[in-house]
């Protein structure tokens, strides 16, 4: 994240930066390639129009101290938020092709299917998150906007930052953090586990967020959700910047 994103944000919400400290954190998947979603610019190319410092290295303008990333064989969780949209969205296409085709029969079929997905808890977290990150990588406010729970209770914390309270003041500081970016960036998730009890989840990864000119900043994140009325909305963004 560019310093000018931080300064704005602190300037914006009386941010201070967080106080020093040491963790160690334990990541599933030792391979580099294993478990991983990508989100990849088009070829329209990145142009940033300031000074330019990566997501995750904007902790090397403050005292912190980046958390040691720890990695193990330990794969269970892991399931792709991207392809769950794929899946979604193929099974809708399908649905509605058998209705205009008045092919009853397989659409019960394609919605039963559907409410399966949708009841499916990690499933639906999974894509909770991708969506979220899709709306991330695109500047996509609207969106962000639709994903996040309304409240004063939701919180978010960007790399090198403090964290912001309310539903407003959240939306505010993505607008902040995206005001120095040209659409799509390039965004890489590995290390991807979701965990769900009753009506809250939460999806653990690393994320990688890279534009022109720069190398990949990494954070280590933790996006907690929500259910409220049978959807599943965000409530906690957590970002921290990771020495890999």
């Amino acid at each position: 994240m560019p310093s000018s994103c931080i300064n704005n944000l602190r300037k914006h919400y009386s941010l201070s930066p967080p106080n020093p400290y040491q963790c160690n954190v334990g990541l599933v998947g030792s391979s580099a390639r294993r478990n991983t979603i990508r989100f990849m610019p088009s070829q329209r190319q990145l142009k940033l129009r300031t000074s330019a410092v990566p997501f995750g290295r904007i902790f090397q303008l403050s005292s912190l101290r980046p958390c040691q990333v720890k990695q193990s064989d330990d794969t269970e969780g892991n399931l792709s938020g991207e392809s769950i949209m794929l899946d979604e969205e193929i099974l809708k296409r399908e649905l509605q092709i058998a209705i205009e085709e008045e092919d009853y029969v397989q659409a019960a079929k394609l919605r039963d299917s559907l409410k399966m997905l949708d009841e499916d808890s990690k499933t639906s977290v999974l894509a909770a998150n991708a969506r979220f990150y899709d709306s991330f990588k695109n500047g996509d406010l609207a969106t962000m906007q639709g994903l996040w729970a309304r409240g004063d209770n939701v919180c978010c914390v960007h790399p090198g930052a403090s964290g912001i309270s309310g539903y407003d003041p959240v939306m505010e500081s993505w607008e902040v953090v995206w005001m120095n970016y040209e659409f799509p960036l390039a965004i890489e998730l590995k290390n991807v586990r979701v965990h769900v009890r009753g009506n809250v989840g939460y999806v653990t990864c690393i994320e990688f967020v890279r534009t022109k000119g720069t190398s990949w900043g990494g954070q280590f994140v933790t996006n907690v959700f929500e259910k409220l009325d049978g959807q599943w909305f965000i409530c906690i963004h957590h970002a921290s910047p990771v020495d890999l």
